[in-house]
């Protein structure tokens, strides 16, 4: 008598791994704006899901799918935000320039900053630090550096009057003398106003401090939203008063900046938010040129660097600079540390041949709101 042989089934978790995977594609296929880090343990004849994401559709998109292919499953993710931070699921940033890491240790790599006044969802919190959402999506780590809020607390902040600091760098002072400091303060810092006069606003800092900001350096912030407008006038003219500021990788201010690090903050002061890094910049906008025709370039394009795609290996976009005009443009580059401009004429004393040579395409991002925000839209979490 001879015994047939089988080979055993799949396993419940090698069944669910492309279902989870799928859904993964689907909702959250960038790990720096959505999170579903969810992974299937057996046991006996139940699979466990865990893990967290902050994407609800996703997570019932998931069940879904599981229940459907008739895997019965126990559901142990956490959905973020988190419920032990209670009601406090927002909050402001409070000091001119906020660090946020990749990881909740100071070691952890800057990945991106938040000037004061940025609105921030906060997502979970581990030790003494938080991660959270920028209006850009971006998601990371912050020790401290921000007022944590309830949605009514942070809709009184959102709809009391303030003010946004228009010069690249100052302070805030104790007293209308102007003598003693309460905070340093960069282009982009939003403060509430208490009062003002003719030289100057009375302000409340997100953390409750109050101060006085000189009144030539800063605009109400529904006048300048009222107002502003990225033309590419505008936006050379901010590029030309961020020059010479130092490279810093993760920087987003005046106080340094790295590649599009300088591109968002260029384009944040007039009006537009821009997606975080460069990989994510060049998929907004639209497409203006990828043959090195530049010729049809505008100044306020962006320009995008990198490595080219072959038949084994994906694009890599790996650096962003801003035309403005004249075959120059102008960007953060790491090797000479500071903001400068490069030009693609050989002739020119600012000749670029490297990045000339990893040229990749450049988008319009003045005429199109493809994954652009402004920044009246960004109090909308």
């Amino acid at each position: 008598m001879v015994a047939a042989c089988s080979e055993p089934g799949p396993s419940l978790s090698e069944r669910t791994l492309p279902i989870i995977d799928s859904v993964k594609t689907e909702y959250a296929p960038d790990k720096r704006v959505a999170l579903f880090a969810i992974e299937p343990v057996e046991k006996g004849d139940t699979l466990v899901l865990r893990g967290e994401t902050d994407q609800p559709t996703a997570k019932q998109q998931l069940l879904a799918a599981l229940s459907s292919a008739g895997i019965a499953y126990q559901d142990s993710i956490q959905m973020l935000p988190e419920a032990s931070l209670g009601d406090d699921t927002l909050g402001v940033v409070s000091i001119s320039v906020a660090n946020i890491r990749s990881q909740p240790k100071h070691s952890g790599e800057l990945a991106t900053q938040a000037t004061m006044g940025t609105p921030l969802r906060v997502l979970k919190k581990q030790g003494d630090w938080h991660l959270v959402q920028t209006p850009d999506k971006y998601i990371s780590w912050m020790q401290g550096s921000f007022q944590p809020m309830n949605a009514d607390t942070f809709q009184t902040w959102q709809d009391a009057d303030k003010i946004i600091y228009t010069n690249p760098y100052g302070f805030a002072y104790l007293d209308e003398n102007m003598e003693h400091t309460v905070s340093d303060l960069v282009m982009g810092n939003i403060m509430e106003v208490k009062d003002e006069n003719q030289g100057v606003f009375w302000v409340e800092l997100p953390d409750g401090r109050e101060a006085y900001v000189k009144r030539n350096e800063a605009v109400m912030l529904d006048d300048w939203l009222a107002e502003v407008k990225a033309t590419e006038e505008s936006v050379v003219e901010t590029a030309f008063q961020l020059m010479g500021v130092p490279y810093l990788w993760g920087g987003t201010s005046a106080k340094g900046v790295d590649c599009s690090g300088y591109t968002k903050t260029i384009y944040f002061m007039n009006g537009k938010v821009l997606p975080r890094d460069a990989s994510q910049q060049v998929h907004a906008g639209e497409l203006v040129d990828e043959d090195k025709n530049f010729k049809s370039l505008r100044p306020g394009d962006l320009l995008f660097f990198g490595r080219a795609a072959t038949d084994s290996t994906r694009e890599r976009v790996t650096h962003v600079g801003m035309w403005i005009g004249n075959d120059e443009f102008i960007h953060s580059p790491g090797l000479e540390a500071h903001v400068k401009i490069s030009s693609i004429d050989p002739e020119s004393k600012h000749y670029d041949e490297f990045n000339l040579n990893r040229y990749l395409r450049t988008k319009r991002m003045l005429t199109s709101n493809r994954d652009i925000l402004t920044l009246k839209d960004v109090k909308l979490f």
